[in-house]
């Protein structure tokens, strides 16, 4: 890792955000020391939580320990700013926040909450980690994932291949294809 210019480490932020939803699972375990260890270990040094309608509120920290710094919101009118200010995205399997998250280019893993039924976003989620674009995992999974990434390996994604993506959700909902 380079150092900045004033010889602090620079700045790499996490955001997590799990849109509109209640998505506790996944705020819990990137609140672990586990997964906060393993992040500060690959040259991370923020962690910014978007926290939606959920009840956990993770464990706020300035990080002057040389840990991780951790602040979380609930909602904000627009995370844009958020994801053009990270160098990862881990999200829920929501398809906006997925793909606003690759057209901006942003290495990303997708988290998928499989509490809901019939969850068409895991699918979407595991299609796209296939194609190379993504991360996809679980939340018991994340610090694997994390620990085992190669963001090198993503390839970055390409909006004129929706086509295919919106095809398998057309299947999975029972839509005839055209």
């Amino acid at each position: 890792m380079g150092e900045a210019e004033d010889g602090l480490k620079p700045k790499r932020v996490v955001f997590v955000t799990v849109g509109t939803t209640c998505f506790d699972k996944l705020v819990k375990v990137v609140d672990t020391q586990e997964v906060k260890d393993e992040l500060l270990r690959r040259g991370y040094t923020h962690l910014l939580i978007q926290m939606g309608r959920g009840s956990y509120f993770p464990t706020k920290s300035a990080g002057d320990d040389g840990s991780l710094a951790v602040d979380y919101f609930t909602f904000s009118s627009s995370i844009a700013d958020h994801l053009r200010a990270a160098s990862l995205v881990i999200s829920h399997a929501g398809s906006g926040s997925i793909f606003e998250t690759l057209k901006l280019g942003k290495p990303l893993i997708v988290v998928v909450n499989e509490d809901l039924m019939d969850n068409h976003q895991s699918e979407l989620a595991e299609e796209l980690a296939e194609r190379k674009h993504l991360y996809c995992a679980h939340p018991r999974t994340l610090h694997q994932t994390i620990a085992g990434m190669d963001l090198g390996a993503l390839l970055p994604y390409s909006p004129g291949d929706a086509t295919p993506v919106a095809k398998l959700i057309n299947r999975f909902l029972g839509f005839p294809e055209d």
